[in-house]
């Protein structure tokens, strides 16, 4: 359903606190959910495409290997609903396969990307009824009540988007998901796991600068949306791994002392502190599954590649 002008002012309004509030922290942050209007869809897209970005083309390896084991775990007359969908080509891997779901909820905060996406998926697969939801799924929402009568529900949270919540909120995050689907529900989730440090550096540094602009487009988000006047000049692209908490960080680094100005809010930056952007957690396979046991979720089984860089959970709301 289109959003009213109600709806985008309320989203602006949040959207500023929101901001303000990271902005105005020690140290500065940003939630990651911000990457995402649909300049930051399409870059991340292009992200997946890199040579460095093993984690797209692993994941992919992986769900080609096991894919009947996967159609098996989502269940029959099954609900899929994929939160994070984006431009749903993951998905599309699933649904070309043998398998007997009815209905697909993509879930995704930008909401124009997402009625596209939605719009083709529809299109190709018209046997399956397809309810776009645009929501902020790291916050509670309702699942849409489908025409067609289903069996089962299935979470598919691929590309390892798990990591990029601390540990409690992660939690907090996968408690909510299994309040949402109910119990004896599913859950497929692609989790990054640990490696060599120079792998996860190239990763996030790549030769190109995609990822650069994908996290400097924040700014311009925010200059276009909040009024705000960011000098994309005056910043610029980190990403280091922290081995003591096993997690990739992303920053905008000031590289100069200078003045933000958000709707009339001012925000000062001394040369070198950083925005704290996005944190990219990895995990051991057994580390993963005591994680989601503390929300709920029990494992039943685990698909990773060879060479053990990444890992696809199934998971069940215990009952």
């Amino acid at each position: 359903m289109p959003l009213t002008q109600s709806d985008k002012a309320d989203g602006i309004k949040a959207m500023y606190l929101e901001v303000l509030e990271g902005l105005q922290a020690s140290p500065k942050r940003l939630p990651s959910k911000f990457f995402y209007d649909e300049t930051g869809s399409r870059l991340f897209d292009a992200i997946c495409e890199l040579d460095e970005y093993y984690l797209t083309r692993t994941e992919l390896s992986i769900m080609d290997a096991c894919m009947e084991e996967i159609c098996a775990a989502i269940g029959p007359r099954a609900m899929l609903i994929e939160y994070g969908s984006g431009s749903s080509e993951k998905i599309r891997r699933i649904l070309d396969a043998p398998n007997d779901i009815r209905v697909y909820v993509p879930i995704d905060i930008s909401c124009r990307f997402l009625q596209e996406s939605a719009a083709r998926i529809a299109r190709r697969y018209p046997h399956i009824e397809v309810r776009p939801v645009c929501a902020d799924f790291s916050r509670p929402f309702s699942l849409p009540h489908p025409r067609i009568a289903t069996q089962t529900k299935t979470v598919y949270f691929p590309g390892s988007t798990i990591g990029n919540f601390h540990p409690d909120e992660a939690v907090a995050f996968l408690k909510n998901m299994a309040e949402i689907i109910g119990p004896g529900s599913s859950l497929i989730i692609g989790v990054d796991l640990q490696k060599e440090q120079d792998i996860l550096h190239a990763a996030y540094n790549d030769a190109r600068g995609i990822t650069a602009r994908f996290n400097l487009n924040q700014l311009v988000r925010f200059n276009r949306e909040l009024g705000s006047d960011f000098d994309l000049r005056r910043f610029e692209h980190q990403a280091l791994y922290n081995p003591q908490k096993g997690r990739v960080e992303m920053h905008i680094v000031s590289t100069d002392n200078q003045t933000v100005h958000i709707n009339g809010a001012t925000i000062p930056f001394r040369k070198g502190e950083t925005i704290w952007t996005e944190s990219s957690y990895k995990y051991t396979v057994e580390g993963f599954r005591k994680l989601a046991a503390r929300a709920g979720f029990e494992p039943v089984t685990v698909w990773c590649d060879a060479q053990h860089f990444f890992s696809i959970h199934h998971l069940r709301v215990t009952r």
